[in-house]
């Protein structure tokens, strides 16, 4: 995106040499220096702190510094080609050294003791998913070798190198203040040496960043509510407190040089361990070029986030990165109307007599109504009494009314003129698809609008401005959606599924594939009026009789028995979208399509009863006030087009190119913290927030985003913020980071060696079969490359061990390339070999283990157990229960593999089938005459689940409910503990995000549960700490195995033909 850069202040823009600067993270400290990252930048220091130096400088991130043991180097993470690689420089600066190429992100965690190699932490080889595991690569060799742990994420060496401690990973949210679920694990301590584990203490609490200095392992741990430094004696097991800071957790814990050094409230601490001194602050004032702060212009038409046209169509309106702009249709200029760093502004809406602009903004703090013409003069603000977040504003067509909802689904209507507010109704439920926004009438007089019933489903209802009353319109029998009303004012139309049904249950993996079909429908709204596709006869009239002809637009609506009145018009039953009334006695549908991106745009003709398709691939539309007009969205961009006649293609093309606006980072920054902030005070599932006070957590944040030079550390301060809720699926992200150019590296599918100087393969992985999706470059027919081979060059390069493998396959993800192969490590001999490296193994890696788990529990069980994995319980874990549940239904017995299960949906679909109970049998007539069961689909016999820690939201409800209906045995760990919902919430103006849970769990003996506690499974099975061999999958199949022992369910066999013919005896 091209930015046009402004001179820019020196006291804004430059950090003052009299202020003591915050927001420094992820220290290291050596025997002379320290070193830390600010503004994504990393910095050196000498040890107190002052005369602060940037020693690296560029757009990606650089994280994680580490000094080498002799203090001289300093390692770090560095985003220079687009991806996280390992890089080392010199504390004197100059040009980073690249150790690492692969495309997954490596992480530093600090070096081995001889300073020779850095160790870092990669998902490279993580199955199922990409967990990190640890390696080291030296500073002379170009290939890391792991280390022999199954999982790890921290690691530090002790002095001699044969002891390490580790933490097995991060967790999923390291923000989670008082967080007590199943990623609560212990700091572990391996020797390398003897392959043994010792654990240190723990209770429950999050334990994070072990350290040793002599015989000490330090760490940080939240044992006293909050997140201090603790010291664990290993020669005599003693464990003590070493920090006891109360309002900051402690981050970030290193250690160099028999010192310590952390952060806390975004200032950084030094901690000399062998003494019983406090830590000691370090005043450190870094000065510098920002140029992430500096106020820009930028072309924001890639970030339009609504959409409204004027009264006829002559001007578009955005909503646009917090402004407000109107583009024209042909003629002048776009217009930025509002101009307002540091506020958001939203939704605006054109009124349809052209006078006047509305739109919410938060200017003052709280979001209000604006009103503005359309030049931006004029301003005014209407005052909202609800302090929360609003949405759909809709002009009554004579432009006095605007109505609109909120983030608690009510629907208000405020008096232009007067500037008064009146609540019309509530929905009631937090549903994550919002129904309830506002209709208006042809005649302003009423408003129709979708609200759900106990029942969850949908009925429309119609607000009489004149009585202040609102009346049913459909009685809840069928799901109706979607009200628009004819220009004439004679008829609603809305749409109506009589197949809603499970779709009830929107968050049930059984509501999966059962696509929601409408019909259309037309209510007739006077009762003396004939049905719009009664049959017409061309006749003359008799005397005076004459048809009396309508004089206005006056909107009759006569309630007694409206239901009566609801006419289904001819049109196909689909999966309709919304209706959006256009001309006369036409309307607009929007279908979904199975097969294709976006909607198909359709018109419909009452008076023709003609349906139209006008264009696929469309996301929405929006009409003219006069209902001549309408822009249409699709991923091409907008076309502005007449709304009475299907457009030829390629027309009306709008250009929104030119929407400049002026961005001042700092401004925009502290309107997001705020609008965060607001987040959780707004849409958090319940109201006292788990106790947090906060105006507390405001005050104690909001002062350090002034000290903010880059979008991450923003991000960094919104996660901070939402941990503090103390609540699982926090989480923030997204928004506007400096472009980075990636550089695509391609990948074989296959683990290498190095033997004789050059790259060999140890193993390919083939994708196995009916796995459409997942592309073996190195496997299928032709291809002749088997373990052993050598890689002897790429495109005419020469491979050789002499650098780092992965530097061949540079911009290569995704083309063919040439590639020689050989038995022997020469180039005599070899196998040319056209293949198409892949950007990532991640799917052929997690196919491969799945696929080596099934047929050891095949094997292990003597081929009577049937094995799954569940990825999530989304559609990876719908497609996947599918797949291999019912192809193994011949099995006795069943391992249900849910480790690792990222969650999506409450899996109820899955726990049905797997607690179906054989009813009986239906006989076959030929062959072996083997009956069918019934239920046909079924496993009968005994059930047992694997959980892990890293299982969790509907990963922790699946094991839920499995336990719960008694379906089998839990083995293994105790899972995550995140069992709240998250949608609803907006983004912010700059397309980042931060969740505010909507919804939470609680058990029928109305406790809430799970959240932040997790699944206790039944028979408890820890990983081996070391690689080998997978003894939860183990004991799992033992524990299925003893339990078809008692459990096993024999299916019958045909009995004897029947005699049920009797006829009497003859005499």
């Amino acid at each position: 995106m091209k930015k046009i850069f402004l001179p820019c202040l020196f006291c804004l823009y430059f950090t003052s040499i009299f202020a003591q600067t915050k927001l420094l993270r992820q220290p290291a400290i050596s025997d002379d220096h320290i070193a830390f990252v600010y503004a994504n930048d990393i910095w050196i220091a000498n040890r107190d702190g002052s005369d602060p130096q940037r020693l690296t400088s560029f757009t990606g991130q650089e994280l994680y510094p580490h000094f080498s043991p002799d203090g001289q180097i300093v390692a770090f993470t560095g985003e220079y080609d687009g991806n996280k690689d390992v890089y080392v420089v010199s504390i004197h600066g100059g040009e980073p050294m690249r150790l690492t190429w692969h495309p997954a992100n490596d992480l530093v965690r600090g070096w081995t003791p001889d300073g020779q190699s850095v160790l870092f932490a990669s998902p490279r080889e993580g199955v199922p998913y990409p967990m990190n595991k640890l390696f080291t690569i030296s500073l002379k060799d170009h290939f890391p070798r792991a280390l022999p742990l199954a999982r790890a994420d921290e690691g530090n060496y002790n002095a001699d190198g044969n002891r390490l401690v580790f933490r097995k990973f991060e967790g999923w949210e390291t923000e989670f203040r008082n967080y007590k679920g199943g990623q609560n694990v212990p700091i572990f301590i391996a020797n390398l040496a003897e392959k043994t584990v010792t654990t240190l203490p723990n209770d429950n609490t999050t334990d994070r960043n072990p350290v040793w200095i002599q015989e000490n392992v330090y760490f940080l741990s939240d044992r006293d509510h909050a997140s201090n430094v603790w010291a664990y004696n290993t020669t005599n097991g003693d464990l003590t407190q070493r920090t006891h800071f109360k309002e900051y957790d402690c981050k970030n814990l290193s250690a160099g040089d028999g010192m310590l050094i952390f952060e806390n409230g975004g200032e950084l601490y030094t901690l000399n361990p062998a003494s019983d001194q406090e830590p000691v602050k370090l005043n450190i004032t870094v000065d510098g070029d920002f140029p992430w702060v500096r106020p820009h212009w930028e072309d924001v038409s890639g970030e339009i986030q609504s959409v409204s046209l004027s009264a006829t169509g002559k001007r578009a309106l955005f909503g646009a990165r917090g402004d407000i702009f109107t583009v024209p249709a042909e003629n002048g200029p776009i217009r930025n109307l509002t101009n307002s760093p540091g506020a958001a502004d939203r939704d605006p809406a054109w009124s349809p007599d052209g006078k006047w602009i509305s739109w919410f903004s938060d200017e003052d703090g709280e979001y209000q109504l604006y009103l503005m013409d359309q030049f931006g003069g004029n301003k005014r603000k209407i005052k909202l009494e609800s302090p929360t977040f609003y949405y759909t504003p809709a002009w009554s067509p004579d432009s006095k009314y605007i109505s609109f909802a909120d983030a608690n689904r009510t629907l208000w209507v405020t008096d232009v003129a007067a500037g008064k507010t009146t609540q019309i109704d509530n929905e009631g439920f937090a549903h994550p698809v919002r129904t309830i926004y506002p209709e208006w009438s042809p005649d302003s007089k009423w408003i129709a609008y979708t609200k759900r019933l106990t029942s969850e489903y949908d009925a429309i209802f119609v607000y009489s401005l004149e009585q202040k009353k609102s009346y049913p319109i459909t009685d809840g029998m069928a799901d109706c959606t979607s009200p628009a009303w004819d220009a004439s004012g004679k008829y609603l139309y809305l749409l109506a599924s009589t197949n809603y049904a499970l779709n009830v249950g929107w968050l049930d993996m059984s509501s999966a594939e059962r696509t929601i079909r409408n019909g259309v429908y037309a209510v007739v709204l006077r009762k003396d009026a004939s049905s719009p596709i009664a049959p017409k006869s061309d006749d003359e009239s008799s005397g005076d009789a004459k048809m009396k002809e309508d004089t206005g637009k006056v909107v009759q609506i006569d309630f007694e028995d409206i239901g009566r009145r609801i006419i289904a018009l001819d049109i196909p039953v689909r999966a309709y979208q919304s209706i959006v009334a256009g001309p006369e006695e036409k309307f607009f549908l929007l279908r979904q399509n199975d097969d294709a991106p976006g909607y198909s745009l359709l018109q419909y003709d009452l008076e023709k009863q003609k349906l139209e398709e006008w264009q696929d691939g469309v996301q929405n539309i929006y009409l003219s006030s006069d209902h001549k007009k309408v822009m249409i969205q699709s991923n091409a961009g907008y076309a502005l087009v007449d709304a009475g006649a299907k457009p030829s293609p390629g027309s009306g093309a709008l250009s929104t190119k030119g929407m400049q606006m002026y961005i001042d980072p700092v401004r925009e920054w502290e309107q997001m913290f705020h609008e965060a902030w607001r987040f959780q005070r707004d849409y958090f599932y319940v109201r006292n927030v788990h106790g947090l006070d906060l105006d507390w957590a405001y005050r104690a944040y909001a002062p350090l985003v002034k000290y903010a030079r880059h979008r991450s550390d923003l991000t960094y301060l919104l996660d901070i913020l939402g941990g503090e809720t103390s609540v699982g699926h926090s989480f923030t992200g997204g928004g506007e980071y400096p472009s980075i150019d990636r550089v695509p590296v391609g990948m074989l599918g296959a683990d290498f060696a190095i033997e004789n100087g050059r790259y060999r393969i140890k193993k390919i992985y083939n994708g196995e079969s009916w796995n459409p999706g997942v592309a073996a470059p190195l496997a299928g027919p032709g291809i002749d490359a088997h373990p052993g081979d050598y890689l002897i060059a790429v495109n005419g390069q020469d491979i050789t061990s002499d650098r780092n493998l992965y530097s061949y396959f540079d911009f290569t993800a995704g083309k063919q390339i040439r590639l020689l192969v050989n038995d022997r490590p020469v180039q005599e001999g070899a196998r040319l070999l056209n293949i198409t490296p892949v950007s990532s193994e991640y799917a052929l890696r997690q196919v491969d283990w799945i696929e080596s788990n099934r047929r050891k529990v095949d094997a292990w069980s003597d081929h009577q157990l049937a094995y799954l994995w569940l990825p999530n319980t989304a559609n990876g874990g719908y497609n996947n229960f599918n797949r291999y549940y019912f192809a193994q239904k011949e099995k006795a017995g069943a391992i249900i593999d849910e480790r690792y299960n990222q969650g999506g949906s409450a899996a109820d679909y899955i726990v049905d089938l797997l607690d179906r109970s054989l009813m009986g049998y239906f006989s076959n007539p030929i062959g072996d005459k083997q009956p069918f069961t019934s239920p046909g689909a079924g496993i009968w016999g005994p059930k047992v689940m694997i959980i892990n820690e890293s299982a969790g939201s509907g990963g922790d409800y699946l094991p839920y409910m499995f336990k719960k209906r008694k379906v089998g045995t839990l083995v293994g760990t105790r899972t995550w503990g995140g069992l709240v919902g998250i949608w609803d919430v907006p983004n912010l103006v700059d397309g980042g995000y931060m969740t505010a849970p909507r919804g939470g769990f609680f058990n029928t003996d109305g406790e809430w549960d799970v959240e932040n506690k997790g699944i206790t499974p039944d028979v408890e099975v820890v990983e081996d700490a070391f690689t080998g061999e997978d003894i939860q999958l183990k004991r799992a199949v033992e524990v299925g195995m003893d339990k078809l022992k008692t459990e096993r369910v024999k299916l019958l066999p045909q009995p004897k033909d029947p005699v049920r013919v009797s006829r009497p005896k003859s005499n």
